[in-house]
């Protein structure tokens, strides 16, 4: 009999019918012999109507009351999911953050968890309940309600399965598991069998949406197994966690992130301590850099280019007002029509040439690369934002990823993927 933490995101859980069909998920583990403890997310497109809410009310809502509001959408899902477990013969206790246990950091918005005191979630357990805990939030010492940032719920339930040392955390969502490519961009996508928490720590963070990175991260910290999968299928997903006895490949995907903007200051006198002066102001600001790239100097003056969010550039545009003038510098300039595309594998490591290969593909399909990061596991490139979906698929074949079958779903052009990527914005 194995301990199980299940988690649902919100498309698993975006409705009355859903949120029976999450019940009898719950309820068939159960009589297979399984303890089984969910995590729920908000229903739908709930927390995202709540920050609407919030802004109608306020354009800058107090950072405590907003995170008070969006507890609530989560405490809607445990208590419906809870109703639908029992109205199938079982019991079932819900549990806020707070009543789960789970303390945090002060940082509204985006908290931090620092304990997590499981007692209650196993007392429910043995009286022979299945613990229904809202995701995505906790408590400070001072006893406000925090939460954890999008994708928070993925956080809860990996700290919640380590807490009570569960065999596995299920985080269940709309796809299938972890791909080595975004499978309506590339359709000959695969899904893979297993991978490291390295490589999909990687993927997370260069743009993947498939789990929050925060979570693969406490789950490399304390080795907890996650399992990602459909929630709408039975099919075996993808298991997150330590390979030690196979053999990396060079390349285990390549993910892409459109929510990123280049921004170049121009003139910059070649100096020691401007480059500092740039960045600790952006960084006091709360800014996140991304990749920095500076040109050789030409007549004692340089031009440093940067990436970062384009959630960022509002207030990296009010840095860079006063910041500009001060350093003596010409101009700074913003491309927002630009796209990152990584290639992670753990394989990289030990394998010349990688970079060599990608750099050859990319300009044999006459797309240009106006930045380049590299490290030990990862190589990204920034490219054009009308160039992502080709450059994304050449790589792919170039690296042997292809799959022989062909995902099903609409396929982008990279037209629509600029639609969406400035809908995003």
């Amino acid at each position: 009999m194995s301990l199980i933490v299940a988690k649902f995101g919100g498309t698993s859980v975006a409705s009355p019918e859903r949120i029976k069909n999450v019940a009898k998920r719950l309820v068939r583990m159960r009589q297979e012999g399984h303890r089984v403890v969910a995590v729920v997310s908000a229903m739908g497109k709930t927390t995202d109507e709540l920050v609407g809410l919030a802004n109608a009310i306020n354009a800058n809502p107090p950072a405590r009351e907003l995170d008070r509001l969006l507890s609530t959408g989560e405490q809607v899902s445990m208590t419906l999911l809870a109703m639908a477990i029992e109205a199938l013969g079982y019991k079932a206790m819900s549990f806020t953050g707070r009543q789960a246990g789970i303390e945090t950091d002060g940082t509204h918005s985006k908290a931090k968890i620092v304990k997590v005191d499981n007692e209650r979630i196993e007392q429910a357990l043995e009286q022979g309940a299945i613990p229904v805990i809202a995701g995505f939030q906790g408590i400070d010492k001072n006893g406000d309600i925090t939460t954890l940032g999008r994708g928070g719920s993925d956080t809860t339930a990996v700290a919640v399965a380590w807490g009570i040392k569960a065999d596995v955390c299920e985080i269940y969502s709309d796809v299938e598991g972890v791909y080595t490519c975004d499978p309506r961009v590339v359709p000959r996508a695969k899904k893979l069998d297993q991978i490291s928490y390295d490589d999909m720590l990687e993927l997370a963070s260069a743009g993947s949406g498939v789990l929050q990175s925060r979570a693969v991260e406490f789950a490399r910290k304390w080795n907890v197994v996650i399992h990602s999968r459909s929630a709408f299928s039975d099919a075996e997903g993808t298991y997150i966690k330590e390979e030690p006895d196979m053999e990396e490949a060079v390349i285990t995907g390549i993910a892409h992130d459109t929510s990123e903007v280049k921004v170049t200051i121009r003139g910059v006198p070649d100096s020691t301590g401007v480059a500092a002066r740039v960045f600790s102001s952006l960084a006091g600001s709360m800014v996140s850099v991304d990749m920095i790239i500076q040109n050789i100097s030409l007549d004692g003056h340089t031009d440093i280019s940067f990436t970062c969010p384009a959630a960022d550039l509002p207030r990296a545009k009010e840095v860079l007002g006063s910041v500009v003038p001060e350093i003596n510098a010409r101009e700074y300039v913003v491309d927002e029509d630009i796209a990152k595309v990584s290639l992670v594998g753990t394989g990289m490591k030990s394998s010349p040439g990688v970079a060599a290969k990608a750099f050859t593909t990319l300009g044999e399909n006459q797309i240009n690369i106006l930045a380049i990061s590299t490290s030990p596991i990862r190589l990204s490139v920034v490219v054009d934002a009308a160039q992502v979906t080709q450059a994304v698929r050449c790589l792919h074949t170039a690296f042997g990823l292809d799959s022989e079958s062909v995902f099903e779903e609409k396929q982008l052009s990279a037209e629509e993927i600029a639609a969406k990527m400035m809908k995003g914005r």
